[in-house]
């Protein structure tokens, strides 16, 4: 990578590290809030997709009785382990389901490294032998698992009968700055003829257009937040949106938002424009609050 980009890196993770700090030393009295919605997975159908969205970038799914979790981050702090504690971000609303309380999964789905979103306390807490599909050099931070698939840009493995291919993201999938050879992207699921894109976190950009062309997407998971000040990295509502239409997606749920406080913009403002950007077509947006369950229509 260029001296330059290192040092954008760099730049990056200082302000980020300064956000961090300031925001811990007002957080310190306020309480983690419940989430609005507790899913009951054993009432879901397995002859259809159902999702629920746990909070961030965690989404359940069961895809026609094939289980999978997107990027778990299900503990009250992300970040830097240090000793007995973790300094990072603090949730503002709770998980819609602790680690204990998932079923079965027939595999796990990593974006990339960043700590909000390959989360090691998490992962700690689920089973050893639950599969993991990851993008490229993840693995050395997946070692505690017995089963790990790795996939570059365009490559495909198949979990459960569920076609998992790895597809491109605008964004960057280094965890401490200077690892640059770690992958990042999302994935493109498809199962019966239905197909459901979760993106990872990506910034504006046209990769996804390839992806509707080759045929309508039924559900894109989307990142709305995050984009203040990192814009660079992080899709705007309105952009994500725009994704969304790139997709050809019959229903977009929102993800990255509502959870952590990774940037400046107001809490509630990612979702808010998300659904004024929607307009008349505001039908379409699924699963808007943590624990919120939608199933596909049949």
């Amino acid at each position: 990578m260029a001296h330059s980009t290192i040092h954008r890196r760099l730049t990056f993770a200082r302000r980020y590290v300064r956000h961090v700090l300031a925001d811990r030393r007002t957080e310190r009295c306020r309480a983690i809030q419940p989430a609005p919605h507790r899913p009951d997975p054993s009432a879901w159908l397995a002859d259809r997709l159902t999702v629920s969205w746990l909070g961030h970038a965690s989404v359940l799914m069961n895809f026609a009785d094939t289980w999978l979790l997107t990027d778990p981050a299900l503990r009250p702090r992300i970040g830097v382990g240090l000793g007995l504690g973790t300094v990072g971000p603090r949730r503002y609303i709770g998980p819609a389901l602790e680690a204990h309380e998932l079923p079965r999964l027939d595999a796990l789905l990593i974006s990339h490294a960043h700590m909000d979103h390959l989360d090691l306390g998490t992962l700690r807490r689920l089973p050893r032998d639950t599969p993991v599909v990851a993008h490229r050099a993840l693995s050395d931070l997946l070692g505690r698992f017995r089963h790990v698939i790795e996939l570059g840009w365009g490559e495909s493995t198949v979990v459960g009968g569920v076609r998992i291919e790895a597809i491109p993201s605008k964004h960057w999938g280094a965890r401490m700055v200077t690892d640059i050879h770690r992958g990042y992207g999302g994935f493109l699921l498809e199962k019966y003829g239905t197909r459901v894109v979760f993106s990872g976190d990506t910034a504006a950009t046209d990769l996804y257009r390839p992806i509707g062309r080759r045929g309508p997407v039924d559900l894109a998971m989307l990142p709305i937040g995050g984009y203040d000040p990192w814009i660079d990295n992080h899709a705007n509502p309105e952009e994500a949106w725009t994704i969304g239409r790139d997709l050809a997606a019959r229903y977009v749920m929102p993800i990255h938002h509502s959870t952590f406080r990774l940037s400046r913009e107001p809490m509630d403002e990612p979702i808010r424009r998300f659904l004024q950007a929607a307009g008349e077509e505001r039908g379409r947006i699924v699963a808007i609050e943590i624990g919120d369950t939608w199933g596909l229509p049949g």
